[in-house]
């Protein structure tokens, strides 16, 4: 068959397309992004016409991939790991529902914190909706899971969570593809009230849920992807989850290890192997890229804390991502450093890119708050995140997309006035639409600014649902058409800017500020195209 140098993000997305799927749904976030720009470029995805738009927020995506699995074809959906937060209401329940057609939901963890707020491991929320968990350790599992992830969701009637982290989403190897699969039919279930989640119909379901529990168990004691490599040195048993088993594997040369060692790529965890791996060994190693997952069930499940080691005895860093040096260190490896850092070079923080329109915005905003005071300005998740940073120090929160406008609100209702929240276009259509709901209701008096420059910045410029349509949504939900202000944010227009943000500041009621200017990475992109364009009609 073919062989493709892919990313891992992409291997996955070549496994679902080659495995039979009919859409995918996703909101962007780093480090899953790449799975569904790959989709969308992809020639058997164009010509097969299988679904790749951008949905508007995590839960849309998961919600529209459940009514995809409804109709009885084979979707995914992708996230990062805070974006199952938003999507959990829907994840959760699905377990419940059940499938038709098979269902991945593709989750990127980010370990460290490269780009997100937290280091949330997504296994657990797998656990808790109680459904089959799949973490492959390279590229070509990675491809493997996602084309097998479908049959295995359509043998249980239920989703399937394939878990990621970053390294492995951004690190490329080469993969060998197997044949492609043709799409599943249009069918319905056949339960017409499968997917009712009234009282009496869920706890059936529920009920059906449990059942299958102890088959998934065996699924995955049986999984090819679940293996116990016998050692000579049982002074150490090691168990490897996901690209741990690649780091252990970096610290031997001719990548054999001469412990016992459990990889283990499916879950739920397979007991008789951990069993015979600790029946057999002095002491038991944890790898694991984040929470202590498989630790924590090895404590409860053996009742043998002093054997187990790993993450919560501190063999292991607490936090942060996992990585062959720690590895090395944990199994009694001395580590050399082959660069030492010249103490004059210092990590340069992220800046907002020169002429970027978010710029402006914050210099306007910053002249206006001085007349008002400090520690009022509420934001959230995008670029403009880094008005918090010098020079501008700008914004006085980041919590979870959409949180500056309901923050502002809480603010506001607690008495602070003026009560600003700052948020980019695409975040607003992702989750601010029912907060600014929420401040009409009340006729709260606070003042959003819309930083809008016409794409998803932050991610890589994908479309955002909110370009061309700010105005109408919040006129729509209720804002007084005279208090929605829209503005050009340039240097030459900032006593412009100054003066509407302090008449709207003053505004004892709900108004938004639309700065609107296009993103300038994006808006060279285009010039860039249009350019090559008429250099190939010219030519």
């Amino acid at each position: 068959m073919e062989k493709l140098l892919l990313l891992g993000a992409e291997a996955i997305a070549q496994g679902a397309i080659d495995g039979g799927m009919s859409g995918i749904y996703a909101y962007p976030g780093t480090p899953s992004t790449e799975i569904t720009e790959y989709v969308q470029n992809n020639k058997t995805a164009i010509e097969r016409n299988i679904h790749r738009q951008w949905s508007a927020n995590e839960k849309t995506a998961m919600e529209a991939a459940l009514g995809m699995s409804y109709a009885g074809k084979r979707a995914m959906v992708c996230m990062k790991h805070v974006g199952l937060n938003v999507a959990a209401d829907a994840f959760i329940n699905s377990a419940i529902t059940g499938v038709n057609g098979g269902l991945i939901v593709t989750v990127a963890d980010d370990p460290s914190m490269h780009s997100s707020q937290n280091e949330q491991d997504s296994r657990f929320f797998g656990k808790f909706a109680m459904i089959p968990i799949l973490e492959p350790s390279n590229q070509q599992e990675a491809y493997d899971l996602a084309y097998e992830g479908f049959d295995l969701s359509e043998k249980y009637k239920v989703p399937v969570l394939l878990r990621i982290t970053t390294r492995l989403s951004h690190s490329r190897a080469g993969i060998e593809r197997q044949p492609l699969k043709s799409e599943n039919k249009i069918s319905y279930p056949e339960d017409p009230i499968q997917f009712v989640l009234l009282p009496s119909n869920a706890r059936k379901r529920y009920k059906g849920l449990l059942a299958i529990q102890s088959l998934l168990e065996q699924a995955s004691e049986n999984s090819d992807y679940n293996t116990y490599y016998p050692g000579r040195d049982k002074s150490l048993g090691i168990i490897a989850c996901g690209i741990a088993h690649n780091y252990l594997l970096e610290n031997f040369p001719g990548r054999n290890c001469p412990h016992p060692v459990l990889q283990i790529a499916q879950y739920p965890i397979p007991y008789s192997k951990i069993e015979k791996i600790v029946n057999e060994c002095e002491r038991i190693l944890v790898l694991e890229d984040g929470y202590p997952f498989v630790e924590e069930q090895l404590r409860g499940f053996l009742e043998i804390n002093s054997k187990i080691i790993g993450r919560l005895n501190g063999i292991i860093p607490r936090d942060g991502e996992l990585n062959p040096d720690i590895v090395a260190r944990a199994l009694g490896k001395e580590v050399k450093i082959y660069h030492s850092v010249p103490e004059i070079v210092k990590n340069r923080p992220p800046e907002l890119c020169s002429g970027c329109s978010h710029r402006d915005i914050y210099n306007a905003l910053n002249e206006t708050m001085l007349e008002f005071g400090k520690q009022k300005v509420f934001s959230d998740i995008g670029c403009y995140t880094l008005g918090a940073l010098p020079p501008w120090n700008a914004i006085n929160s980041c919590v979870d997309m959409g949180a500056s406008i309901t923050m502002a609100k809480g603010a506001a209702d607690a008495g602070i006035r003026p009560s600003v929240a700052v948020i980019g276009d695409s975040t607003f259509t992702h989750s601010g639409m029912t907060a600014l709901l929420d401040c009409v209701y009340e006729n709260t008096p606070v003042t959003v600014i819309i930083s809008d420059n016409s794409t998803t910045a932050m991610t890589g410029g994908q479309a955002s649902h909110a370009t061309g349509r700010l105005e109408e949504i919040c006129i729509g939900l209720g804002v007084k058409p005279e208090h929605v202000r829209v503005l050009t944010p340039l240097p030459k227009y900032h006593d412009e800017m100054v003066k509407v943000l302090r008449e709207e500041l003053n505004y004892e009621g709900v108004s938004v500020i639309i700065p609107r200017r296009e993103c300038i990475q994006t808006a060279t992109k285009t010039k860039k195209e249009i350019k090559v364009k008429n250099v190939e009609v010219q030519s």
